[in-house]
């Protein structure tokens, strides 16, 4: 059944790791049967307001927001300063594609909100970008750019002594595990081995021998664990912790900070940045999935979304010719 979906999520069959039943159904949803018998209670509100009091006041910040201009991020840091009176630093990262709207959504909502703001735009990451598509290599461009902005953020946390970063990852993106399952190179997840083994292949052939990033981290466990000795920070998204879903939140965005959705972005109703298209496009190639494919599996696992829904946000909505414009500081060209 190598051409087929799973009938309960939106995986497609890709062996060795994702295999599909006589009955139509993944690996994965089996595995995730078996698991869900034993499965622990989910996390509070309270919980997660437990663990802000400890650092409330005690920092110049009390937390540092990852803000990409999306829905998710956008509403974290509304929460962080509206619903629980917190200090943030709103902090966003461009490797030179974020989009127009995605850049005014932060800068609205930070004006309304009237928090501090730190931009961060730097070139550094595009002769790798360029390498891995000029190699052809299967390396995935989110795990790469998720090493180096997870260690940017670090960084900034660092810099001013701040204790929580609180990202905008849902519960189809991580969990209370390990923080940075999202776009990162996790190898203990079926669905991303072939991904994050071709990483780190990458980043072993092509970046150890380069001065410039020869201090580039392997993993991102690898990153996460040289910034914890530098400083230490709790990664931490309210969107594991509260019961709200998404159409609520955006219409309190939307209503109170001026959010909207971006005109172009993959999947649909997502704010990603342009880079993000070739990435899909080369993970489909390589793979035949990508890994918006498995965080919607994972919330149609979980009952946040339905399987049809998930089927229409991963629709493509791009071309050649939209890639290839795309791929112009990069020197390349797709067929």
């Amino acid at each position: 059944m190598d051409n087929a979906i799973c009938k309960k999520c939106v995986l497609p069959a890709s062996p060795p790791e994702i295999t599909i039943d006589e009955s139509g159904i993944c690996n994965i949803c089996r595995a995730h049967e078996a698991a869900a018998r034993a499965k622990e209670p989910p996390p509070l509100e309270s919980d997660f307001v437990k663990i802000m009091d400890k650092h409330r006041g005690k920092h110049p910040y009390d937390c540092l927001v990852m803000c990409s201009g999306g829905k998710d991020s956008t509403a974290s840091l509304y929460y962080m300063k509206r619903r629980y009176k917190l200090r943030p630093l709103a902090f966003m990262f461009d490797h030179g594609f974020e989009t127009e709207d995605a850049v005014r959504n932060v800068k609205n909502a930070v004006e309304r909100l009237d928090v501090d703001f730190l931009s961060f735009r730097s070139t550094f990451m595009h002769d790798i970008f360029s390498k891995i598509l000029k190699t052809g290599s299967q390396a995935v461009i989110c795990h790469l750019c998720s090493i180096w902005y997870m260690d940017l953020t670090y960084r900034m946390a660092e810099r001013f002594d701040i204790p929580v970063i609180i990202a905008g990852w849902t519960k189809g993106q991580s969990t209370r595990q390990p923080v940075m399952s999202k776009c990162a190179c996790n190898i203990s997840e079926p669905e991303y081995k072939r991904m994050g083994l071709a990483t780190r292949e990458f980043i072993d052939k092509h970046l150890k021998t380069d001065p410039r990033y020869k201090d580039f981290p392997p993993s991102m466990e690898e990153a996460v664990a040289r910034a914890q000795k530098r400083h230490k920070s709790l990664v931490l998204s309210p969107h594991w912790f509260l019961p709200i879903e998404a159409d609520e939140y955006v219409e309190t965005i939307k209503k109170e900070l001026g959010w909207d959705y971006p005109a172009l972005s993959y999947p649909a109703k997502s704010t990603n940045c342009l880079l993000n298209f070739i990435s899909v496009h080369n993970s489909i190639k390589h793979y035949g999935y990508t890994h918006y494919h498995v965080e919607l599996s994972k919330m149609v696992r979980d009952g946040i979304i339905t399987r049809d829904e998930a089927l229409e946000l991963l629709k493509p909505n791009y071309d050649t010719a939209l890639l290839n414009k795309i791929a112009e500081p990069l020197d390349y060209t797709f067929d």
